[in-house]
């Protein structure tokens, strides 16, 4: 007697079981575009509410260099490295991490040429970025929009740069190929940047 009536519950627990399996396997092949919902969602406004900063380099996301205590790769870089260090070509986009104001605009001795913005909170250096600036001083930027562009290894006509490789060719700042070195400070203590990208 206590077995037929176990019966039709585990007839009924493996019914749901056997339609939640074809749902998963179904709605894929029936809806191939069913991403649509995602792509409604507005992740810049999900990582302003967590804390979270989108990732400054689209498409590139090797860290060449991490942050904290290293060996110096050229001459003129700390041993202490204040940021990340993200490998990207020349000509990348480079988003804000995070909303501020440009409070500085120019070459900054082994960062290069360097865009600082300082949000109430949050304050984001982008080092060895392109010299043809696509923000201005005092602007106010927005989380997710382009700032600039990864800068060259090779810069000229900038005076009294002491930064070169090997042959004597003047460089972007210390450096010894293109990419964006990316400094995050939170109520001006450094931070580690990777605590915080998504």
């Amino acid at each position: 007697m206590f077995s037929f009536f176990l019966k039709p519950y585990f007839i009924g627990i493996s019914f749901l079981l056997i339609i939640s399996i074809l749902l998963c396997v179904l709605i894929p092949i029936i809806y191939p575009n069913c991403n649509f919902i995602l792509n409604s969602v507005d992740f810049a406004s999900i990582s302003n509410s967590n804390g979270a900063f989108p990732w400054p380099t689209p498409g590139y996301t090797i860290i060449t260099s991490p942050f904290g205590s290293r060996n110096a790769p050229t001459a003129g870089a700390s041993s202490f490295h204040s940021g990340i260090d993200i490998g990207a070509p020349t000509g990348s986009n480079i988003i804000a991490v995070c909303s501020g104001k440009v409070t500085f605009l120019g070459f900054n001795g082994a960062g290069g040429f360097t865009i600082i913005i300082d949000g109430p909170t949050f304050s984001a250096s982008y080092c060895h970025v392109s010299p043809e600036y696509q923000v201005y001083l005092g602007q106010k930027i927005t989380q997710g929009q382009v700032i600039g562009k990864v800068g060259p290894e090779y810069v000229y006509d900038v005076p009294d740069n002491p930064y070169t490789d090997e042959s004597g060719n003047p460089t972007n700042g210390a450096t010894t190929g293109p990419h964006l070195h990316l400094t995050l400070r939170k109520n001006n203590e450094l931070i580690n940047p990777l605590d915080y990208l998504i």
